[in-house]
């Protein structure tokens, strides 16, 4: 499936607003209803649309802590990098995991209860023997910007 402006435009409100009518999206994307909902359906049939999912304000349900860690593996072979992946898919706390270039391996983000749960896991992963050599941990301050939405629109001009 090739994607036009208008499909991008599409994506692009859908992940501000999932909840948002066909009615107003097709408003949106200067659209009549019926074919704003067939493209709708078609960009979800191709996977370009994965799910719906509801935005949590965590902070009202109570305290977590958030950190980033980098994480330098002791080999670098596809085997060892899959043994580490294996361990920390496993880990709930685990938001987001990225391979980066640079000096270390991974870039990985945790939501926990606290510190202590933090430490804990960390324990746990070097104890497992799962390939970490170092790592180090960036305790977040505050979240000034956090946007739920990629910039679609500017980055795939159609």
């Amino acid at each position: 499936m090739k994607l036009d402006r208008i499909d991008i435009k599409i994506l692009y409100e859908l992940q501000k607003n999932g909840r948002i009518t066909n009615v107003e999206l097709a408003e949106l994307v200067n659209l009549s209803p019926s074919p704003c909902l067939m493209r709708v359906k078609k960009l979800q049939a191709e996977g370009y649309i994965e799910g719906y999912s509801a935005q949590i304000n965590v902070g009202k349900l109570g305290q977590t802590l958030t950190v980033f860690t980098e994480i330098t593996l002791k080999n670098h072979r596809q085997i060892d990098f899959a043994r580490f992946l294996a361990a920390i898919e496993k880990v709930d706390q685990v938001i987001e995991c990225h391979l980066v270039s640079g000096g270390y391996d991974y870039l990985v983000k945790f939501v926990t209860a606290g510190i202590g749960e933090y430490q804990t896991i960390m324990e746990r992963l070097t104890d497992m023997d799962v390939g970490i050599d170092k790592y180090f941990s960036f305790v977040v301050l505050k979240s000034p910007i956090v946007k739920a939405h990629m910039p679609l629109t500017s980055l795939f001009r159609l």
